[in-house]
């Protein structure tokens, strides 16, 4: 027998072979195992030493495990109780391979999902930065597996309960880790429902723990428009197929290259179904908690009672900002505390004004908003500042006031838009935003000579009071489908329509034989439709919408009623399904609408729940120097220094120059013979050279 043969000390070829055939090899592997039982017995005595052997059977027995399950089946407890006594005391090496073989087993579904659970956040108490990360992507690693074909709700339920438990845990490190947990599960869209985003708000924005506090306000901070995966996504969706093909005809044929290939195919098919996939939208954790109100309230409590620092104070602002102006909350006492942070020395002033305009919504009252905008224009819009604090006021009023726009009084608004001929061009540029602003808002706040030309979205324009809600009863600009619409039959079932060039929406009576007057021409008179004029004559103002004629039909009977250019666009919306083609037409006559003939681009306008810092902080700085003075500074830098260009190398300028630089200046034909006579040198041409060389080099010593 050779000596690597040798079964009960080559563990390895031992476990390769019980793979193969475990009934063969049983007899060796209860031999492995007694003596893993008596090891760990003389092991328990002095827990705080290494022992490689223990290591190598712990090992050895979680990899074949699978093959004797009911010799094994006390195996796992030996290993969790030896972690809950001695956890502390073990050798780091020792106690990162028990973890292991734990996981190895639960990965082989031999231990329970929650008993790993318990024993992972028992270990949290370890001094060991490197297992405690270890067992944390464990755990998502662990839970997202068992929901990646379907989701246990039985089995979550349960493991939720269990992390709900270990974020009240008086250890940080557990409670911070239990949290890290849930927070990473719920980026993954494994624990995304409103359970876990309820009981991080209710316990982990309250604890008493300043780690577990933050990490859960910034949890409800996250950036819900980028996922954690969209760098990926990216790289997916930039796939160059056509020229990844032109390089396989062109490039050697290898084994590797094919497969690249076959896998880019695989990416670009992928890549392909995914555009053609209908868009999901994953909603902030923010959305979904139950009572926004009360979890405002004792937040802004928190706040107030707390003696924490001032980042956290901010990241406490930001939250309740947010739930304010998403939910449309009533939280009063917020903006007194805010007004008091609002000066231009404050740090991170912007980010304050920026949490004033998002607590900003229609359904607070203009008075209570008023005194932070006086605030503003009596701390920063004033000519004793300077013009970059003026126009960040201007700024932040304007964000203010695009989201509750009955906050602003008269004398104020005609006040700011006086600072439209100020000398600074960016407090110039923030009033005349401003002015902007209000002119499709409020324009009767204005004065006459700020409202400029009145447009068509303006005339139709009616001012809201406090708590009205514009409801619309069709599609707003509908009526600019009439012109290439068609005669549709109410009362069909089959919804078939006809083109019809002539004719305006009419109501006709109906009657009962209608199934019959297909077949009988002398009751097409008869038969109910309402038919839409195709006006083909050309007018000469385009951006008008021309209300058309009504034509009625011979074949109409006399009591038909007529209805005008909205009842006719009320009334095809309701018979019709629009398409994305007329949607564009409708938006592109609703933006004709806000343009004059002197304003030739309509408006930019940014639907968002939340307030961009950018909007407040976007300064226009003119350019220090234009091209001419940058042309002066460029000449006078130039005016004290050599003449640049290439320099000779050279210590002495009058010495002779090397051959090789005197080769580059000769002409070409007089270099054509040694240019064609350099060739590759044979390996015996290399060595007479080699030995030229250093025979001229022994010569010169």
């Amino acid at each position: 027998m050779r000596h690597n043969n040798q079964l009960p000390d080559n563990l390895p070829q031992l476990q390769n072979l019980i793979k193969r055939d475990p009934e063969s090899y049983k007899d060796e592997f209860q031999q492995q195992y007694r003596h893993f039982l008596n090891s760990l017995e003389v092991f328990a005595l002095k827990p705080n030493e290494e022992n490689k052997k223990i290591d190598e059977l712990v090992m050895f027995i979680a990899q074949v495990a699978q093959c004797y399950p009911a010799e094994c089946l006390q195996f796992p407890q030996h290993l969790v109780d030896l972690l809950k006594n001695h956890a502390t005391t073990l050798d780091p090496t020792m106690r990162n391979c028990f973890v292991k073989a734990l996981i190895l087993m639960r990965n082989k579904s031999l231990i329970p999902a929650l008993e790993l659970l318990e024993i992972c956040f028992q270990l949290m108490r370890c001094p060991d930065k490197h297992l405690r990360t270890f067992l944390q992507n464990h755990i998502i690693a662990d839970i997202k597996n068992m929901n990646s074909k379907h989701k246990d709700m039985k089995l979550n339920s349960t493991l939720q309960n269990f992390m709900y438990s270990m974020l009240k845990d008086a250890n940080p490190k557990a409670a911070k880790m239990s949290l890290d947990v849930m927070v990473e599960l719920y980026r993954k869209d494994i624990w995304n429902d409103a359970r876990t985003v309820n009981f991080i708000a209710n316990e982990g924005c309250f604890s008493k723990m300043t780690k577990v506090m933050v990490a859960s306000l910034k949890f409800f901070l996250g950036c819900d428009e980028e996922s954690v995966g969209s760098n990926d996504s990216d790289s997916e969706d930039n796939i160059d197929l056509k020229s990844a093909l032109i390089q396989s005809r062109v490039n050697k044929k290898t084994k590797k290259r094919k497969k690249q290939l076959e896998q880019l195919k695989r990416q670009a098919v992928k890549a392909q179904k995914k555009k053609g996939r209908a868009p999901s939208f994953n909603f902030s954790a923010i959305h979904l908690i139950h009572n926004p109100q009360g979890f405002a309230e004792e937040l802004f409590k928190q706040l107030q009672s707390g003696n924490e620092r001032f980042e956290v104070k901010l990241m406490h602002l930001d939250v309740i900002s947010r739930l304010i102006g998403i939910h449309q909350l009533f939280l009063f006492s917020f903006y007194s505390y805010i007004t008091r942070f609002m000066q231009p020395h404050q740090r991170q002033v912007t980010r304050i004004l920026q949490f004033a305009a998002q607590a900003s919504h229609e359904l607070v009252p203009g008075d209570v908003i008023e005194p932070i905008l006086k605030t503003i224009a009596n701390n920063f819009i004033t000519e004793r500042n300077s013009s970059d604090a003026m126009a960040i006021g201007l700024n932040a009023t304007r964000e203010i006031c695009q989201r509750c726009p009955l906050a602003m009084g008269e004398d104020l608004l005609r006040d700011l838009a006086m600072y439209k001929s100020y000398k600074d061009k960016s407090v110039m540029m923030a009033a005349k935003s401003l002015i902007t602003l209000y002119r499709e808002q409020l324009p009767a706040l204005l004065h006459k000579k700020d409202r400029g030309r009145l447009t068509e979205a303006q005339a139709e324009l009616k001012p809201r009071a406090y708590g009205e809600i514009q409801v619309h009863d069709t599609v707003p600009g509908a009526e600019a489908l009439l012109k290439n619409s068609k005669i549709i039959n109410i009362d069909s079932d089959d919804g078939s329509d006809f083109d019809n060039n002539q004719g305006e929406w009419v109501d006709v009576s109906h009657s009962e034989n209608e199934a019959d007057s297909e077949a009988q021409s002398s009751d097409n008179e008869e038969e109910s439709e309402l038919e839409i004029e195709n006006d083909n004559s050309s007018t000469e103002d385009e951006d008008c919408i021309e209300e058309e004629s009504v034509k009625v039909s011979p074949a109409i009977p006399s009591d038909v009623k007529k209805l005008n250019e909205k009842e006719s666009a009320k009334e095809l919306a309701l018979t019709r399904i629009f398409t994305d083609e007329d949607f564009k037409r409708i938006n592109a006559v609703n933006l004709k609408k806000t343009v004059t003939n002197a304003r030739k681009r309509p408006l930019e306008k940014e639907n968002s729940e939340l307030v961009k810092l950018d909007n407040i902080e976007m300064i226009y700085k003119k350019r220090k120097h234009d091209k001419e003075s940058r042309l002066e500074t460029v000449e006078d830098g130039r005016s004290d220094r050599e003449k640049y260009g290439w320099k000779d190398g050279r210590k002495n300028p009058d010495c002779s120059k090397t051959n090789r630089e005197k080769r580059k200046r000769k002409n070409f034909v007089m270099m054509r013979h040694k240019a064609r006579s350099k060739g590759k040198k044979s390996f015996r041409e290399k060595q007479q050279a080699l030995r030229r060389h250093l025979l001229h080099q022994k010569k010169m010593k």
